[in-house]
């Protein structure tokens, strides 16, 4: 570590690397060292293209580099076990891209390395950092719309590309490894427990991969949470929380917008009082909106991952919470190809 600083390398030249590229350039202790593919030329051009100052044509070429702390993986799901083990024997660090693994055991290998190895392994679930994120949490312990009843969440997007990643089912892909790993892992870190019984429905696209997804999760505390997660539909997202003493609104819960402004918009009154039945006048509804402005949630990672490794500091997402991802995603599989309920 030079003066303080994380000095990163790519592990790949995936797409979502242009996400987390300017976080870490705005992020303040860390610095973009190092870019590897499997090719020579190709990791050049990468380089010559970002900015980078070096350049590798082979992962284990990177990981052998002394100067690289900490290595952001971007490969798909099915090797990030692989390469975060293969990561922590070399020493390094790693910020691995959400989900964290696509089976819970495979989590467990990869925490025996981090601990084997003395390295921090994270999951790259940008909007666990996120400050929006943590108020909200913080906001539902305190009882600002009382018990919560439900979680409704939508994210989705159209997928055009005819070969991608996220259409192989032996890589991961699927729009619930996709998209609804967020969606879970929100309703999980809302409820703050981890369902009892999941059901799930899907809609399969022609390469065995679900192209939509329909996921229930039933908590013991009686919260359900509902979404719906699609590669095929116009973009979309948000999640809206009800509770006993009012609502949460959430324009970007998922915060991949640098640049824009989030907003969350609680709205509490309509209850019913002696005079009344129902409690549903939107004339007694009290609003209030708090704004997050410039909403990266991906610089917020890279400056977390830095305050772990260099101050000791706690993570928001420690390995077990994305076990426990995993391990309701699979669940939510198994429900939907067995048409029934599954239990955890």
């Amino acid at each position: 570590m030079a003066d303080g600083n994380l000095r990163w390398g790519l592990l790949s030249t995936a797409r979502i690397n242009e996400r987390i590229i300017p976080g870490m350039r705005a992020a303040r202790r860390s610095e973009l060292l190092a870019v590897s593919s499997r090719d020579q030329a190709k990791a050049e051009a990468y380089a010559v293209e970002w900015e980078i100052p070096r350049a590798y044509g082979s992962y284990e070429a990177m990981l052998a580099d002394p100067d690289v702390d900490v290595v952001y993986i971007s490969l798909p799901n099915s090797m990030h076990e692989e390469w975060t083990i293969k990561c922590a024997e070399a020493g390094k660090h790693v910020l691995c891209e959400k989900p964290l693994a696509i089976r819970p055991e495979e989590v467990d290998r990869m925490a025996e390395a981090a601990s084997r190895y003395g390295v921090v392994v994270q999951e790259a679930t940008m909007m666990r950092f996120h400050q929006q994120t943590l108020d909200v949490k913080k906001l539902l312990a305190e009882g600002a719309i009382g018990d919560v009843r439900v979680i409704q969440s939508t994210f989705s997007y159209l997928l055009t590309r005819t070969v991608d990643i996220r259409l192989e089912p032996n890589m991961g892909g699927g729009a619930l490894w996709d998209l609804g790993s967020y969606q879970a892992s929100f309703s999980r870190s809302m409820v703050g427990a981890e369902p009892v019984e999941v059901l799930g429905w899907e809609v399969p696209h022609e390469t065995g991969v679900d192209r939509s997804f329909f996921g229930h999760l039933r908590f013991a505390s009686g919260v359900v949470s509902q979404f719906f997660c699609s590669l095929k539909s116009a973009p979309t997202w948000h999640a809206e929380l009800i509770g006993l003493e009012g609502i949460m609104r959430l324009d970007l819960p998922y915060q991949n917008h640098p640049g824009g402004d989030g907003h969350v918009r609680i709205f509490r009154g309509s209850v019913a009082g002696e005079s009344n039945t129902f409690g549903d006048s939107s004339g007694q509804l009290v609003e209030e909106t708090l704004t997050y402005e410039d909403c990266d949630a991906y610089r917020d990672q890279v400056d977390t991952m830095a305050a772990i490794i260099l101050d000791g500091a706690e993570t928001p997402l420690p390995l077990h919470d994305s076990r426990a991802n995993v391990a309701t995603i699979v669940a939510l599989y198994q429900s939907a190809r067995e048409g029934r309920p599954v239990s955890l």
